[in-house]
Order: C-alpha cells, then structure tokens, then sequence
C-alpha cells in the first residue's frame, strides 16, 4: 500500500490526495520536477507536496489524477474543458513529458470554439469563473469572447465589427477576421439585443473584458449597441445586488467593480471613447449619483470634451442629483464634502476653468456639508496663484463662496497676510474669527471675552500661551491696517464718483483734465 501510495497532496488547504508518484510524474512535468526534489531533500520514499492556489480547486485536481489514472484518457465536454485545459497549462502537461498530453488534447477540443453553438461558449466562460485568473492570463477568456463575437457578428442585422485604421492591426484569430467580412442579412434593430440576458450572467470581470473587445471596434452602431448592453447590465446587476442572487443562482461580491462607484465610472469612460446619447448618459450618472460617496479623487478626474482638462460639467450634475435625493445622510454628504474639496484643488490650476465654473462646484454643496472651509480656501488659493492678472472685483467675487466663520485658524491666519487675497475679504474673515463663539481653536464663553483672556483659557490645556499672544498681537496689527486700508479706498471711490459725475456734467473728457491726474492715487493705495 505505502508503495502504491507515495504521494501526498493537498489541494488548496481543504482536501489531501494520496496518489502514486510514478503515474502522475509520467503527465506532469511540473510534479516531476517537485517530486525529484522532494526525494533528494528528504530522502524518503513518500514526498509530500502542497498547492495553495490549484485552478479549480480538488475538482480540478480531481480531473487531472483521474486523466493520469485511465493512462491518458478522459472525456473532454464543453463544461469540463476550460477547467481541464487551465490545470493541464498549471501542472505542466505537454508533449515534452508524453504524447498527445492533456494540454494538446484540450488544445485541439478548443480549437473548434468558432464553431460551437452559441450556449455552449457562454457556458464555457461561465465555468471560469472559479478559476478566471489562470483562464485569463492563459489566454483562454480572450479565445472564448472572440467566439462570442463572431456569433453576435454572424446572428446581427448589420455589421458592428467594421475596423477602422486604430482598431485593424488587432490580433484577431483567422476565423474572425474572415467572419467579419462578410455581410449580415438586414432584419429588426432589437435583433442586436438578443444576447443581452445571456451575456449578464457571465462573471464581472469577463464583461470587461467583452466590453473592450467590442469597443475595439470603432462604428456608430457599434457605440449604439455597447451603450444599449452596458445600461441593460446594469439594470440587471443592481436588481441582482438587490435579490443577492441571479437567475441562475451565481452570487457575486459587492467588492467586483461592476457594482462599485469606481466600476460605474469605468464604464462611463469607456462609453464615452465611443460616443453615448444624452439619455444613455443621464442613465449611468443617475446611477453612480446614487453612490458618489464612495467615490474617489481619481474617479471624478474624467478628461473634458471641451477646452477644460477635465469634465467639470459632469461632476456638477453628479452632485445636483446626489444633493437633491432624499436618501442622503449628513454624514455621505459630508463625505462628498470633502471629496469636492479635493476636487476643487485639483481644477483650480486649469487656466480654462473659469470663474463660475469654480464657483458652481464649490457652492453646489449646502454649507452643512463642510465643517471647516479650510480646503476651499486652499483651493481657492491655488487659483488666484494660477490667474495672477486677475482684477480686484474677480478676486473678490471668487472669496465668495468662503464661510469665514468656519475657517481654521491657521488658515483665516494666513488668508490676512495672503496678498493674493482682497484686502476686505481679509478683514471680513479676521473680524468673523474674532466675533465668534463657536470657534473650533477658540472655546469661548456666553460673554464677550477679550483675545488674551482667550488665550489664557488655551494656554491652561496645555497651549504655548506666549506664541499664541504673538500670533494674536500679529492678527490685531493686521486688522487695523486692513480696516484703514479699506476706508481709505472707499474715500477715494467717493472722491472718485464727485469728480466723475463733475466731468459728465462739464463734458470734458480729456487726458489733460486735472481729474485724471489724480487717478494714480487708487493703484498706489490698492498697492500698499
């Protein structure tokens, strides 16, 4: 018995095997190889070997010792072969270790793919999915989603597959290409839906990769169909998120892209390459709307069809119909909060982004979504630093969109000595800081407390009293300047609007008139 049982393997920690060392090594290069050095390591007669990651698990194992066992032979079907084909590629099973080898006689079962019905594919790439890593990097799902190609090409009305100049230096097997030539006979349009509920029970993963492959092939009715297909399966998979299950009974996990904020966004981008109807559109982001929560900084950085890097116009409307659903929490739209916070510094730099465009971002959101404005004022920083001739009317306009009250106190500190800021923007953000009781860095009481009683107050939790005295000494100097500064121009706009409503009423419009002389004065105030 020991000598008919001199190999021990485990498969995948749940099932061991007791085997002969002899049968299997006479298949399996690669076991060969472990058991030569199992022998020479130990020498001992019974090697023992463990697979963590075995294809298919103890079935597949299964299969392969059976095919060892019946000296080579084994029934090769449409449900068994993508298994039996990944664990022959795995185990090493070729024509180097015996003739007409596992790997040689699935080779020749697959080759016929082309010509299989269309069920026996879908079912061929169905059986993947237990083991789709082997099957993909193997280049078996690739080999399969051709075939299914072909017979939506052959079963169409018109041909979708046209390649144009970028798409035709694809590999593409023989059958395909001649296929592909040929031409369709002209019947209904829904005749381009008929694979639709068979495709949407395929693993996520190979929907992918299915969708790249179709959209390698660039026409109009291509886009059309790609579009039609990827808002259907989605439908379908949300409804089957929701039941927990699909028709057919296969389970899949929230963590597969496909119904993830990311995977949605994919999908829009891969869409969008190939062109997407205004309704097709308004669909899909009406679906990742509902999950803009969980979406990242990368996600929302879609390339912009117009001037702008990126699509601005497209995060607006995400986040209008993400603030207007009655499903939100505080908390998701405090997330989304910082989320466009990120955003906004990541636009600012664009010199096409302009003004409003900024401020519609920023102010799409109530102001209960932020609890500090801290990153808009960032933000709002990088820009005016990327727009530097922008006027003083713009700069102020553009401060906006600040909630002063709820800025850090470092950054309404350095907001006072920002010179990119407007000066009455400065002081409205220090006097809104000073005037609050509520203030995060500053926990004041019911009555009015002086700025040194405050820091007293700080300075007993630990606070460095004699910085904080400096800063806020800094803070005071700056607001008084701020506050002459400002009433200095509105002196001079006064001036300004007598000695212009004099010139009207004189009509005398010359450079030469005394009135312009004294205009100068302005820009060496607002320069101070």
């Amino acid at each position: 018995m020991s000598r008919l049982c001199d190999l021990v393997i485990q498969v995948n920690g749940r099932q061991t095997f007791f085997l002969n060392q002899k049968t299997l090594s006479a298949y399996s290069g690669k076991l060969k190889k472990i058991i030569i050095q199992e022998n020479e390591k130990a020498q001992i007669r019974t090697s023992r070997i463990r697979f963590n990651d075995f294809p298919g698990g103890s079935d597949g194992f299964e299969l392969v010792y059976r095919f060892c066992y019946n000296n080579g032979r084994i029934e090769i079907t449409v449900s068994n072969v993508s298994l039996l084909y990944c664990c022959a590629v795995f185990l090493e099973m070729t024509e180097e270790v015996c003739n007409f080898n596992l790997v040689k006689q699935t080779e020749t079962f697959l080759e016929g793919t082309f010509i299989w019905p269309w069920n026996h594919i879908v079912s061929s790439l169905k059986s993947c999915a237990s083991f789709l890593t082997y099957a993909d990097s193997y280049g078996l799902v690739q080999k399969l989603i051709s075939a299914l190609l072909v017979k939506i090409r052959q079963n169409s009305d018109a041909n979708p597959f046209e390649c144009t100049s970028s798409s035709s230096s694809r590999e593409t097997p023989n059958e395909f290409r001649f296929l592909l030539s040929t031409k369709a006979t002209p019947g209904d349009s829904s005749i381009d839906e008929w694979w639709f509920d068979d495709l949407t029970t395929l693993h996520p993963t190979i929907i992918d990769k299915f969708v790249q492959n179709l959209g390698a092939y660039k026409t109009k009715r291509n886009c059309s169909i790609l579009t039609r297909f990827l808002l259907h399966y989605l439908k379908i998979a949300l409804q089957c998120k929701r039941r927990r299950s699909f028709k057919n009974g296969a389970v899949y996990s929230n963590s597969y892209y496909t119904f993830s904020c990311r995977g949605l966004f994919s999908v829009l981008r891969t869409v969008s390459k190939f062109g997407l109807s205004k309704v097709c559109r308004d669909k899909l982001e009406r679906l990742i709307s509902g999950m803009l929560d969980q979406a990242t900084l990368d996600d929302l950085l879609v390339s912009g069809s117009n001037s702008c890097v990126y699509d601005v116009n497209m995060v607006l409307r995400l986040m209008r119909m993400f603030v207007d659903s009655e499903e939100v929490s505080e908390q998701r739209m405090k997330k989304v909060g910082r989320l466009i916070d990120k955003y906004l510094g990541e636009i600012a730099p664009d010199q096409n982004l302009s003004i409003s465009k900024f401020l519609e971002v920023a102010e799409s959101l109530p102001d209960s979504a932020r609890d500090c404005f801290s990153g808009v004022y960032r933000a709002i920083d990088i820009y005016l630093e990327s727009h530097p001739c922008l006027p003083f009317e713009v700069r102020s306009r553009l401060c906006r969109c600040l909630n002063y009250k709820k800025l850090s106190f470092e950054a309404c500190k350095d907001l006072a000595k920002n010179p990119r800021i407007p000066p009455n923007v400065a002081v409205q953000a220090l006097m809104s800081l000073n005037s609050s009781k509520t203030n995060k860095e500053f926990v004041q009481s019911e009555t009015t407390t002086t700025p040194v009683d405050t820091l007293r107050m700080i300075s007993s939790n630990g606070i460095d009293e004699k910085s904080l005295l400096k800063e806020n000494e800094d803070m005071v100097i700056s607001i008084e300047k701020m506050q002459k500064r400002v009433k200095e121009l509105e002196k001079v706009c006064r001036e300004m609007k007598g000695q212009m409503s004099g010139l009207v009423k004189k009509k005398v419009m010359t450079a030469a008139s005394p009135q312009y002389r004294a205009l100068p004065r302005l820009c060496r105030i607002i320069d101070m």
